[in-house]
């Protein structure tokens, strides 16, 4: 991400999400507040993805992760769960739409994002809800700890951690910074996140998508940094006290959600995990 400049991943993202309303009519992933957010030019960045057919299996795929959190965080809350932390929120909408009265929620990201998703907010006439919190972390001159503490997230208590779209911009160091700093909250605490398995491990057309998609990130200032082999993945959140919940490649994503796409995806390539804490 380019200092002082909105996260243009996170722009796209958001795009994606509004056009599986338009395109697919949320069948997904229902988000009455995908286009809002996105103003007035919503139907123009809609129509320059429609015909996009790499772009329509990253949609999937963004919109499937959403409703894989949000599915599992709902029955979180059920559970007692009271503390929501949303890493890298860019333009989620999760905060304004129905939302529990009894979870706080604290959106994390860099101030300059933070900022520009306060404008589209307020350009949409998208209320603030009572119980968020903005974290704006500047990890230049902060670390994360720092910036929860700051906000007013209790460490205390069982909280879950969305972090999407983040990890493979990441370094190894800032990646495994923030898993400890997880696993330090009590049992029951959860996180889901999507990672991405090395290129070189996928074959074919499937290497050339991820390597396409990496030029496209790079093309955008925000390059790839972080491949994760699954089982080496594993074994490093056990080391932390992290216990591996699901860990869904494409060929269960797609088939949870578009079993159509099964027979043209691999085991591995796109993964969404979710762990909890069992160390407390």
């Amino acid at each position: 991400m380019q200092t002082g400049q909105p996260s243009r991943t996170a722009l796209a993202a958001a795009i994606h999400r509004a056009a599986h309303q338009v395109l697919e009519d949320g069948r997904i992933f229902p988000d009455p507040l995908a286009m809002r957010i996105l103003g007035e030019d919503a139907g123009e960045l809609v129509r320059e993805v429609r015909d996009d057919a790499f772009g329509r299996a990253l949609r999937l795929f963004v919109v499937a992760r959403a409703r894989i959190t949000e599915d599992a965080l709902a029955d979180a809350v059920r559970r007692g769960t009271r503390q929501l932390v949303i890493l890298g929120a860019g333009l989620d909408t999760y905060a304004y739409r129905a939302v529990p009265d009894v979870l706080r929620v604290f959106e994390v990201d860099f101030p300059a994002t933070q900022a520009w998703k306060r404008e589209r907010l307020a350009s949409a006439h998208i209320d603030l809800p009572a119980n968020l919190v903005f974290a704006p972390v500047d990890f230049e001159h902060q670390t994360l700890a720092q910036g929860l503490a700051a906000a007013g997230v209790e460490r205390a208590v069982p909280t879950f951690f969305t972090w999407l779209g983040v990890v493979p911009y990441l370094t190894t160091e800032a990646f495994n910074a923030t898993l400890s700093y997880i696993a330090q909250f009590p049992a029951e605490t959860q996180v889901v996140f999507d990672y991405a398995n090395p290129p070189a491990s996928l074959s074919g057309v499937h290497r050339a998508e991820v390597e396409a998609l990496a030029e496209r990130v790079t093309a955008a200032g925000e390059p790839f940094r972080n491949y994760l082999d699954t089982d080496e993945l594993h074994a490093r959140l056990a080391a932390m006290g992290l216990r591996v919940i699901e860990d869904l490649g494409p060929k269960a994503i797609f088939g949870r959600f578009s079993p159509e796409h099964v027979p043209y995806v691999q085991e591995r390539g796109g993964q969404i995990l979710r762990a909890t804490n069992v160390q407390r």
